[in-house]
């Protein structure tokens, strides 16, 4: 019987042990239950059934729970639970076609320092160049980096 107990905590604290390392993010109930149980084989073990079967389980719990976690591994569980789609889309990126350095626009909101503006009849994503630039306010074109204008309050 004595072996018996040993035998289920081992094999119920591996389990748990993998289901928290792969399953479960975190620290959580299934690791702690599993650090628990395989704990109580080792102390059942040697509490009931002697020192050298105390070693014994040590030494089998720590390499079976290495086998475990080196199976689980190498089986195909792993990739048939990983997200395998792809992003195909791209953000549109704001072109010298559709606004000039210098160009005037204004500000759609407030610019601190990143906010909307409206240059030529068209809305873009704004950067300020120097400080923060209320809404409403008149803006010039600085440059352009990538989808980003940069721009300045115009004086």
């Amino acid at each position: 019987m004595d072996i018996l107990l040993v035998v289920i905590l081992s094999i119920c604290g591996v389990a748990l042990l993998v289901v928290e390392i792969f399953l479960i993010p975190g620290i959580g109930f299934a690791g702690l239950a599993g650090v628990a149980s395989m704990v109580a084989a080792v102390f059942c073990a040697y509490y009931y059934i002697g020192a050298t079967a105390g070693h014994i389980t040590l030494g089998c719990l720590l390499v079976l729970t290495a086998i475990a976690i080196w199976l689980f591994v190498r089986s195909r569980m792993l990739e048939r639970m990983a997200l395998k789609t792809e992003i195909k889309s791209k953000i549109d990126l704001v072109s010298q076609s559709e606004i000039n350095i210098g160009e005037h626009g204004v500000t759609i909101s407030r610019l601190a320092p990143m906010g909307k503006v409206r240059i030529g009849g068209k809305e873009f994503e704004a950067k300020s160049a120097e400080a923060f630039i209320d809404q409403n306010s008149e803006i010039e074109v600085v440059r352009i980096e990538g989808n980003t204008v940069i721009v300045k309050k115009v004086d």
